[in-house]
């Protein structure tokens, strides 16, 4: 049943119009995923952390294996060489002990990907990957994945300056999709914003690169982008209120350090909630958090330091940390972020750099030397299925805040993956101080929503976002347990009608 905001008043000669708020849907009212969800099975004690499944692509499957993310309910598994030759596939993923392939596609120069950047554009759906033609030609490339049991590669982009054998130095490494924007980390090349309103012709708008800083990943909540390292500690937050012009934060950059203040290389990083998450990869292993509220003043949180690890990719599933530390991976109870305890580690034969959180089960992933036919494993982790529904710890622009341009876009962090099905307009709820909905596109990229608006917002005017209980929805299909609102202004105050 749609939900009415607020009864109207009438006004008197010389008083302001009566405030006519819109009539949003109820926050459950989405059209439910294609797919079964998330895991739902339960285990017994024995069977934790124990491989109960393998994932194989296509035929040309290298074996060469890194995330996965739930998407619309199936499991979305990409498999591709640094040197190109791969694809995806999509798996009903409720039982994942017997996953049950649905689709899959191959392409010729899809890269090894780090990322799982998903974009809408009109009634089709569109994945940006890394894609290598040859040494000195390569980029991103798109698959339409509207079709989920034929995903088909529909167009690429080469980026300036791409250069391989060199993994780290001049390719794509990762992907991010805000609106009609797509953010590409590319090492030493900086971050490329290119143009993805038409995934089939996308183009390069800007190029930014700091001396000396090699990025791995960039990630966007709301207006704010953390650009990570690939490798070393450097961190800079920049101010992306215009989403093609990335521009310092004043006190926004940094460089990890350990619990003694000393300089920390991290392999990758990942944003979960409130938190900056960090794999250290030299003299040690384990994961190093910051807080990540403040962007002009990140914080040293807390860390775990396995001393004969080197991390890998780092997640997080609400209180937990999931890290690959290239011979094992380990899993953290992070219920105190100042001092996060190991409580398990597994094993796949191979450079095991990748454990993703699916609900109650971890997914392994190797991307070299794996045995043949297991370079992903499955292994439960948890003997019940996830029960507890996301939690937003992050908000961008936050609540109270004043002067917010009106390019401005909404984002929210969750601390676990969020299933892209459940975000709609009645379950992320955006309105202008005189009861106007603010019409719009989001987009989920593992525990980030975002909501782009379809026009500059209006200049001097409150806005007020809500999340109501019972819509937004995690991977395994558990609700938001709690209504949030914030507001902020495009002017000098915050008035709510």
């Amino acid at each position: 049943m749609p939900i009415l905001l607020l009864t109207l008043l009438a006004c008197g000669p010389g008083e302001d119009p009566p405030v006519v708020f819109h009539d949003y849907p109820a926050p459950d009212a989405f059209t439910p995923p294609a797919g079964p969800g998330g895991p739902a099975q339960s285990y017994d004690a024995a069977a934790l952390f124990e491989h109960c499944a393998y994932l194989l692509g296509g035929e040309g499957d290298a074996q060469h294996h890194n995330l996965v993310v739930m998407h619309d309910g199936y499991l979305l598994n990409p498999w591709a060489p640094e040197d190109g030759g791969g694809g995806i596939t999509f798996f009903e993923f409720d039982d994942p002990c017997n996953p049950t392939k649905v689709g899959e596609g191959w392409s010729d120069v899809m890269r090894e990907s780090h990322s799982m950047a998903i974009g809408r554009v009109g009634d089709r759906e569109y994945l940006a990957v890394d894609y290598h033609l040859d040494g000195d030609n390569g980029g991103i490339g798109f698959w339409d994945i509207t079709d989920r049991t034929a995903p088909v590669w529909v167009s690429e982009l080469a980026l300036p300056d791409y250069h391989y054998p060199d993994a780290y130095f001049r390719v794509a490494l990762s992907t991010f999709w805000q609106g009609d924007i797509l953010y590409v980390s590319s090492g030493l090349s900086g971050v490329f914003v290119v143009d993805a309103s038409d995934p089939l012709n996308p183009a390069i708008l800007e190029q930014y690169s700091v001396i000396g800083h090699m990025v791995g990943s960039f990630h966007v909540i709301g207006n704010v982008g953390m650009a990570s390292s690939a490798g070393l500690a450097r961190t800079i937050f920049y101010d992306v209120s215009d989403p093609t012009v990335l521009e310092p934060i004043a006190g926004g950059e940094f460089n990890v350090s350990d619990p003694e203040g000393e300089m920390a290389n991290y392999y990758f990083s990942n944003v979960g909630g409130a938190w900056g998450l960090f794999a250290r990869k030299d003299d040690g292993g384990g994961p190093i958090l910051y807080d990540i509220t403040d962007p002009s003043e990140p914080t040293w949180l807390g860390s775990a330091l396995n001393d004969d690890g080197a991390g890998g990719y780092i997640f997080r599933h609400e209180q937990y940390l999931f890290q690959g530390e290239s011979d094992w991976a380990t899993i953290f109870d992070a219920s105190d972020p100042t001092a996060p305890v190991e409580v398990a580690r597994l094993d796949l034969q191979g450079d095991l750099d990748t454990i993703t959180p699916i609900g109650n089960v971890a997914v392994l992933a190797v991307d070299a030397g794996a045995n043949d036919g297991q370079a992903t494993a499955v292994a439960p982790w948890d003997t019940q299925p996830d029960a507890r529904g996301p939690r937003i710890e992050l908000t961008n622009p936050a609540d109270g805040d004043t002067w917010v341009a009106t390019t401005a876009r909404v984002g929210l962090s969750f601390d676990e993956m969020v299933e892209w099905a459940s975000v709609f307009e009645g379950s992320v709820r955006v309105w202008a101080d005189d009861g106007a909905a603010v019409p719009g596109r989001f987009n989920v990229q593992e525990s980030i929503v975002n909501f782009t608006p379809d026009e500059p917002l209006r200049t001097d005017t409150t806005y007020i976002v809500e999340v109501p209980a019972g819509g937004v929805t995690d991977i395994s299909g558990n609700p938001t347990e709690d209504t949030l609102r914030f507001a902020f202004s495009t002017g000098a105050e915050v008035i709510e009608p």
